[in-house]
């Protein structure tokens, strides 16, 4: 059976079915999949990008720099990360190298459908109450269009099969911001959207 193909029964048989994905031509040059990681019942999945350098090489979403902060905003909003279900809409990390260092790459239209099957199949297994989008390619893939994040904040969505869908910024953009005044207020917004998909996830 191709990947294309596989209906796991399990978040970890999904895993396994991910690891052999050749859906897309990432999985060429990245060092592994990164699969989505929680509870299998978790009332609150939340769909970031892609994996970055350091989730390629750990196997594990945000676990970088983008993935501390996450953290930090996380325990501001009183959200024990292990209650919540943590994934990305693209599983392998597109880079381009720069001597010695990867440098991300947004993935393309094609990249985030082929890889909209795999987070089909943890809506499918965790079947969330809630689902919050972190970044323009999380939108993309929930959506199956391009959004921008601003037309969305600060309201509730919702998807095809009625699950709503709170849109917000991902970490990696609070990390690019230079003024200490706009970070600060920027940090206290995504901390906010996170309350609020916590909340509404009850």
């Amino acid at each position: 059976m191709s990947t294309a193909e596989v209906e796991a029964s399990s978040l970890s048989a999904l895993a396994r079915a991910e690891a052999a994905c050749t859906r897309c031509p990432l999985y060429r040059d990245a060092t592994q999949v990164v699969p989505g990681e929680g509870p299998d019942q978790a009332r609150l999945m939340v769909v970031g990008e892609q994996p970055g350098d350091k989730e390629d090489l750990a196997g594990r979403p945000f676990v970088g720099p983008a993935g501390r902060l996450f953290d930090a905003a996380l325990a501001e909003a009183g959200i024990p990360r292990d209650a919540i279900f943590l994934t990305n809409a693209v599983k392998h990390f597109k880079f381009e190298q720069r001597g010695k260092r990867r440098l991300h790459k947004r993935p393309n239209a094609g990249e985030i459908r082929h890889c909209k099957w795999w987070l089909g199949q943890e809506r499918k297994l965790v079947a969330p109450a809630v689902i919050l989008a972190m970044g323009a390619t999380a939108v993309q893939s929930l959506l199956g269009r391009a959004v921008s994040i601003s037309s969305l904040r600060d309201r509730v969505g919702k998807l095809e099969d009625g699950t709503p869908m709170i849109a917000t910024v991902h970490p990696s953009y609070l990390l690019r911001i230079r003024d200490s005044a706009d970070r600060e207020r920027e940090h206290a917004a995504f901390v906010a959207d996170l309350m609020r998909s916590w909340e509404l996830a009850g």
